[in-house]
């Protein structure tokens, strides 16, 4: 079929599938740990990434993901793994040596910020500048002779920003270094790093990905020479795999992803929009409002989809936060982000999660990830949590 296939049918039928004996259409779970290794001379790939060999090294479900991945995304492989920390990890001691230096969204996950600022330094020996990415003349400034990674989080966790990938990506191939992009807060249909010159695109699949938070899961996107090197350390001799169901769970989930996207994006904007004019909200910050500092770096990066997540507070001391929380019937107060329905988590002024070159951030702020609800119903369950706490 020479037609290219549009994003939400290659979501469904893009990959190479791996049909079994009995012509299933759904694609089975194949729960074995190990495989039958042939005595006919066909060639084997000991290593185990281009051979079913081990579960360790590979499997039908996990190879089913990652081409459906790379037939949305336009990489030429893909590697999985047990969760998004692990695919974190995996690039991490995979291409930086002690020595080496590395550039760092200083706004980052929690994992992210503890690797580079306490483990990777500590033991590994490795340099690492953590800064503001949205700033491109601070990355240009940090690079040095030694500099092999620059990692970059856009829209960064917790806060929206949103770092220009093109510029960075010219930076990055200057000084010889691998751009690597965690795209979590986007999803692979919201935004496409590796267009824009990332060498490395990252995903937790347990948020976008999977979209209906039963299962863990991360992936690494890139060349094959890149990825055989993560596959053969990371997840071969590291052990960080993705089991046969999760990959099972997370390519069932893919599948709708474009459509969950579209819905996300839409209803966290209308969200956003009443937040901005709400008397009692202190700031919102949304990729998609005009009034995102970087609005127009995510207006050309995001495909007109902003994903669903926003971060905002209220005009409030800590106990109005706690009673706004408490007062919320419609959205649950819990972490992670990406899941079907609506979910909140408050940062306060102690969290060693904010960052430091915001004042805007330093009382504290709601990370809020928007589900598939109706966004009139998403509103509503705001705004009398508001009223509860007296804010409004």
């Amino acid at each position: 079929m020479n037609h290219i296939l549009n994003l939400q049918t290659t979501a469904v039928h893009g990959g190479a599938r791996k049909d079994d004996v009995f012509g299933a259409i759904n694609e089975p779970i194949y729960m074995t740990s190990n495989y039958r290794i042939p005595t006919d001379g066909t060639p084997v790939d000991w290593s185990g990434i281009h051979s079913n060999i081990y579960c360790r090294n590979r499997n039908p479900n996990q190879m089913v993901l990652q081409d459906k991945l790379c037939a949305l995304t336009g990489a030429q492989d893909c590697a999985v793994f047990a969760s998004g920390v692990a695919a974190l990890a995996a690039v991490f001691t995979t291409f930086l040596n002690s020595g080496d230096h590395a550039i760092v969204s200083e706004v980052c996950y929690s994992a992210t910020n503890l690797l580079f600022r306490e483990y990777l330094p500590k033991k590994y020996g490795i340099e690492v500048t953590l800064l503001d990415t949205t700033d491109t003349d601070a990355v240009r400034a940090a690079v040095r002779p030694n500099t092999k990674l620059i990692h970059v989080e856009t829209p960064g966790n917790p806060t929206t920003g949103i770092s220009d990938l093109d510029a960075i990506a010219a930076i990055a191939q200057a000084s010889g270094a691998l751009l690597s992009v965690d795209a979590t807060f986007a999803g692979p249909v919201s935004i496409f790093p590796l267009r824009h010159g990332a060498a490395l695109e990252i995903h937790s699949m347990t948020k976008y990905i999977n979209g209906h938070g039963d299962s863990l899961g991360g992936c690494v996107l890139g060349n094959t020479d890149l990825i055989d090197r993560l596959k053969e350390l990371a997840m071969v001799n590291y052990g960080g795999i993705l089991s046969p169901f999760n990959a099972w769970l997370v390519a069932r989930g893919l599948v709708t992803a474009p459509l969950r996207m579209k819905q996300h994006s839409a209803v966290a904007l209308a969200v956003a929009q009443y937040l901005e004019t709400c008397p009692g909200v202190r700031f919102v910050w949304y990729p998609g409002l005009e009034s995102h500092p970087q609005h127009d770096r995510a207006a050309r990066l995001m495909n007109g989809q902003y994903s669903g997540m926003i971060s905002f507070d209220i005009k409030g001391d800590e106990k109005a936060h706690q009673k706004f929380l408490d007062s919320l019937h419609l959205v649950t107060h819990a972490v992670s982000l990406g899941d079907v329905e609506s979910l909140i988590v408050y940062y306060d002024k102690n969290s060693d999660k904010l960052p430091h070159y915001s004042a805007i951030y330093q009382e504290g702020f709601f990370r809020f990830s928007v589900g598939l609800e109706d966004a009139e119903d998403v509103i509503a369950d705001l705004k009398q949590a508001m009223k509860a706490c007296g804010v409004l």
